[in-house]
Formats: structure tokens, C-alpha cells, sequence
């Protein structure tokens, strides 16, 4: 019988086809996951709630548990409980966290800081620590990794000992990457120990995880106020600093796990809550080696073969910058358009569609949204604008500077000077004319020049299709933006401010595209909301007009679109495209 690999013959590996979904849970209490049809492979990590600090001694980071490669089946419910931290006891025990699952993985909550009690009190997934509590006796944290499972899920609570019976020492909760820190003398001083450090689990899924991806880390021993002392810092990886009178305790950070910080004295104050657990899995792709031909054939039709990289267009336009503030009768300078950088059409300052970006499955690709400028309140300019990217592993990162700011009125030209950026900003009015800021290359266009012929006006700011106007009897006009179809339909954006006109027979500058108009003998006015617009000029003693903030669009084939966001962009299809427009910071997944 003939081989159905097609006469291909080697090792079968194992497949999985789960696109690379990764699904965070954060919400304390239990859900479900369904994976998907061609799932068969996840990564996980699973991380219990932290242990509550005790009288002074810090609480236990929660249980961390990871594995690159766990069986699952596909179109299948596994169960998720995500677990809450232990409360907190200014004079007693502090509580152990709860316990997180997914499938058939636990990890353990960890233990309470420890009330100058027995240790096995602050067992958990990492241990609590404990406290002198008026004793010279060497203290003994909580045990970490109980339930013991391999590889550990924790540590130990910190122990040690001090010279002389001490209120004011306690030592550190254990955490997922290291043990509690001991109690220690620095001279006369009584030190707590600090938390111990958390583990970065970000390898396994990338960057923009939940407090970066650093979790369970231990609570710092607090301190009493009766001796001289100090307080113990809290674990990295969400571990609460822990107290000294009159400051109490720090709670765990949540969704991390970390334990909470123990409580200051005397009289004492709260002891810190554990820090809540969380849950990552993420649906591996996986299909090296030898498949079988009707495997991969039946895999294809159903969309769940892993795909390789794929182009993306994209749009980039940074934050505008902000209006000049008028001063002394006089007209203040706009500010400059966002720079402007497409991949779909033409790029500001005249240049030439850039090239698509490559995006690999799996990646993770982050998105910056740039703010605008604030406009200058009298007599002060305006600010640059601020950049937008898109940065990635494998890429060149995508930059988009910030708008130039628009100039107030000053007596000396070369401190009237537009400020340079994606655009520059225009030029503000003084006793001899001053020059509008200078674009950045192919991103977009000069401000223009404030003059004192025939009234004191602000140059307009740069755009992305144009250079910013001239102040004259009017204020300058906004240099023009450009217009882009890649969401597939035409929406001009990238405008300059228009400068602004002094108190006499003239009118502040008009703007397009985003851009905001100049003030006549009034404020400037600001530029639209994710067009990058310059802020427009303000006379008198008004302020400027603050700039746009920018926008990030990217356009994929609909069959390469992961669905995976983050900072909840409008999605929308054109024809057999996709399109990502990010109004604010956030990423992709590929």
C-alpha cells in the first residue's frame, strides 16, 4: 500500500495549529478557555494569589508555575481559576493567598507573613516571613513550594537573627526567583528584610504582559518606630514594601501575585494584602519535521496551518505640536504638523511610499500613539509634539517625530525661531522677522516666518503636504496635509496651525487637515484629535492651541490577521484586507 506522506518517510512531530492566541486571565474567581480546533500544544503560567503581611513580617510571593509545551486537545474547555491575595493583619497572621489553575496545574497561594509563631504558618507557594516580636531568637521563615512540585514553584520566607531583643525587625516573603531576605544589624540599626525577587516569564510570550511580564514576588518586613529600624522594599514582581509607623504596609500589586508588605509600628499600622494571581496560556503553532500530506492539506482548508510572514502597510503620524502664547499685542507662531510616514502612498516633506513592514506569526509589535503639544501660555512657546512607532523584533522600527511648537512674540528674532520636528513650527512675530522651525525628511514641511509687515503675526506651522505660510496682514496659513486611503477611504490629516495675527485689521491664519486655526487678538485653536495637527497661534494674551494627537494605521491581508490586540483599536475590512487604526498605544500580534 502506497504511503500517504507521498512516499515521504521520517519522524511524525507533533503538530499544533493554534495561531499563537494568547488569552491573559485576570479577573480573580474561575472561567473556561476553549481552544482552538487545530490546538494541541499551549505555554502557560499559572500564578496564585500572594500571602498577606503579618505583624511586620512580609507575605509569601503566590505559587509560579510555567511550561513551554503542555497537550491539550483542540475545540476543547479547560478550566481557569485565577486566585486573590491573603488579607492583611496589622497584629496577627496574615493569610495565605488563594490558588490559580489551568487544567490539571496548580499553583499554591502564598503564605502569610508570620506572627512570631510556628513557621509552617506562612507555607505557601513561596513562604511568608516572620518577626522578632521583642526576641533575640533566630527567626525562621515559612517553607516555600508547598505542595512541593518540580520544577518549584517557590521560596522560602526570609529568617536570620539580630543583637538584643527587637520589636523592630521581620524578614522578607519568599518569591518565585529567590528567598525572602533575612533580618540583619547595620550598625545599631534593625533592618527587615526585603521581599524576595519574582521571576520574568515574558520569554515564554513576549512583551506586553501585565506588569512585564515579572510576577510573585515577595512582601518586605516592616519596621517599629520604639528602635531605630528600617523597612524592608518589596519583591520585584509585584512584592509590597512593608510599613513602618505611620506608614503601613504596601498591598501586592495586582494580577502578579506578589505578597503584601508587613505592617509598621508602633502602634501598628495596616499590614499589606496580597497581590491577585493570574493566568497566561498561550495556543501554540507548531509543525516541524514530516507531516502527513492529508494532515496539512485538511489544516489549510481550515485556516489553521501555521502561516509564515506576511507584508503590512502602515501609516504613522505623530503628535502635533503646540500654538505659540501670544505676548505684548502680538502674534505667536503655530505649531507643526505630526511627521507623517506611509507605506501606502506618499510620506510627508515629498516623500515616496516607504516600504511594507514584514510581520512574523508570533510577534508581538508595539504601538505608540504620539500626544500633542501643549500650546504656550503667554509669552511662552509652544511644545513639540510627541513621536509615534511601531517597533518590533525583526523590523525596522517606524518613528514618527513629533510636531515642531509654534513661537511667542520676543524683541529678539533668534528666540522667536519655530522649534523643529516631523513639520516645524512657525516662526513668531518680532521686531524683525524670525524663521519658522525646520520638517524632518520626508515626514513633512517648514514652518513658516512671523514678520512685522503691516501687523504682528505668527508664521503657520508646516504640514505634511506643504510648507507653513508666511505671517503678513493675517497670520500665516497652515501648511497643507495629505490625504491617505488606506483605510479605503480618503481622510486628509498631517495639517499645520495657522499662526496668529495681533490686534490689528488682519485675521489669525486658517488651517486644513487638522491643523488649528490661528487667534486673532484671542487663543489658538487646537488641533483635531489623531490627524497630528499643529496647534494654532494665540494673540494677546491667549494660549495656544494644543496639537492633535497622532494615529498608527496598519492594513493586513484579512487571511493573516491574528485578531490579537492590545489598546483596543477600530477594526475594520476592505475588500480582503484588514485595517488596525490606533487612536491610542497598544500592539499587535501577528
Amino acid at each position: 500500500m502506497g504511503s500517504p506522506n507521498g512516499g515521504i518517510i521520517g519522524v511524525v512531530n507533533p503538530t499544533s495549529f493554534g495561531k499563537c492566541t494568547q488569552t491573559v486571565t485576570t479577573a480573580t474567581g474561575s472561567t473556561t478557555l476553549t481552544t482552538q480546533p487545530g490546538t494541541r500544544l499551549v505555554s502557560y503560567a499559572v500564578v496564585a494569589g500572594g500571602g498577606g503581611g503579618g505583624t511586620r513580617a512580609g507575605g509569601g510571593g503566590g505559587g509560579l508555575r510555567t511550561c513551554s509545551s503542555f497537550s491539550v486537545c483542540g475545540a476543547a474547555p479547560y478550566p481557569i481559576v485565577v486566585g486573590g491575595g491573603g488579607a492583611g493583619s496589622p497584629t496577627g497572621q496574615g493569610s495565605k493567598g488563594s490558588t490559580s489553575s489551568f487544567s490539571t496545574i496548580s499553583s499554591a497561594g502564598g503564605g502569610g507573613g508570620i506572627n512570631s509563631g510556628a513557621p509552617a504558618c506562612g507555607n505557601g507557594g513561596s513562604g511568608g516571613g516572620n518577626t522578632t516580636d521583642g526576641s533575640s531568637t533566630p527567626i525562621t521563615g515559612g517553607t516555600g513550594n508547598t505542595p512541593p512540585v518540580s520544577p518549584s514553584q517557590g521560596n522560602p520566607g526570609g529568617g536570620g537573627s539580630v543583637t538584643g531583643p527587637s520589636f523592630a525587625a521581620a524578614s522578607g516573603g519568599g518569591g518565585a526567583g529567590a528567598a525572602g531576605g533575612n533580618i540583619s544589624m547595620s550598625g545599631p540599626t534593625y533592618v527587615s528584610g526585603p521581599g524576595g525577587a519574582g521571576l520574568d516569564v515574558s520569554p515564554l510570550f513576549g512583551p506586553g504582559l501585565p506588569n512585564s511580564g515579572v510576577y510573585a514576588g515577595g512582601g518586605g518586613g516592616g519596621a517599629d518606630s520604639r528602635q531605630t529600624s528600617t523597612a524592608g522594599t518589596g519583591g520585584t514582581g509585584g512584592g509590597g514594601a512593608g510599613g513602618k509607623n505611620p506608614t503601613a504596609g504596601v498591598a501586592g500589586t495586582a494580577n502578579t501575585g506578589g505578597g503584601g508588605g508587613g505592617s509598621g509600628a508602633f502602634p501598628a499600622v495596616n499590614a499589606g494584602a496580597g497581590g491577585s494571581g493570574i493566568v497566561i496560556v498561550k495556543e501554540l503553532n507548531k509543525a516541524s519535521g514530516v507531516w502527513n500530506l492529508k494532515s496539512q492539506f485538511s489544516a489549510i482548508k481550515q485556516g489553521t496551518w501555521p502561516l509564515g510572514p506576511y507584508l503590512v502597510d502602515f501609516l504613522v503620524i505623530a503628535g502635533g505640536g503646540g500654538g505659540g502664547g501670544g505676548g505684548g499685542n502680538a502674534g505667536a507662531g503655530a505649531g507643526g504638523a505630526g511627521g507623517y510616514r506611509n507605506s501606502s502612498g506618499t510620506s510627508g516633506g515629498g516623500g515616496s511610499a516607504e516600504s511594507s513592514l514584514t510581520f512574523k506569526p508570533g510577534t508581538v509589535y508595539t504601538i505608540t500613539v504620539g500626544a500633542g503639544g501643549n500650546g504656550g501660555t503667554t509669552p511662552n512657546n509652544g511644545s513639540q509634539g510627541s513621536n509615534s512607532v511601531i517597533s518590533g523584533t525583526g523590523i525596522t522600527t517606524i518613528t514618527s517625530t513629533g510636531g515642531g511648537f509654534g513661537a511667542t512674540y520676543q524683541a529678539s528674532p533668534t528666540n522667536s525661531t519655530g522649534g523643529s520636528g516631523g513639520s516645524g513650527g512657525g516662526g513668531g512675530s518680532t521686531t524683525a522677522s524670525s524663521v519658522g522651525g525646520s520638517g524632518t525628511a520626508n515626514q513633512g514641511y517648514n514652518g513658516g516666518i512671523g514678520t512685522v509687515a503691516g501687523e504682528y503675526s505668527g508664521g503657520g506651522g508646516g504640514g505634511a503636504g506643504g510648507t507653513g505660510g508666511n505671517g503678513g496682514v493675517d497670520g500665516g496659513t497652515g501648511g497643507i496635509g495629505l490625504s491617505s486611503s488606506i483605510t479605503g477611504s480618503s481622510v486628509g490629516r498631517g495639517g499645520g496651525g495657522g499662526g496668529a495675527e495681533d490686534v490689528g485689521a488682519g485675521s489669525g491664519g486658517t488651517a486644513t487637515q487638522g491643523g488649528g486655526a490661528g487667534g486673532t487678538n484671542a487663543a489658538g485653536s487646537n488641533g483635531t484629535v489623531n490627524t497630528g495637527g499643529g496647534g494654532g497661534g494665540a494673540s494677546n494674551v491667549g494660549t495656544g492651541g494644543t496639537g492633535g494627537s497622532g494615529v498608527v494605521i496598519l492594513r493586513m491581508p484579512t487571511g493573516n490577521y491574528s485578531g490579537t490586540t492590545t489598546g483596543s483599536p477600530t477594526v475594520t475590512t476592505d475588500g480582503s484586507d484588514t485595517i488596525l487604526v490606533f487612536n491610542a498605544s497598544g500592539s499587535y500580534t501577528a
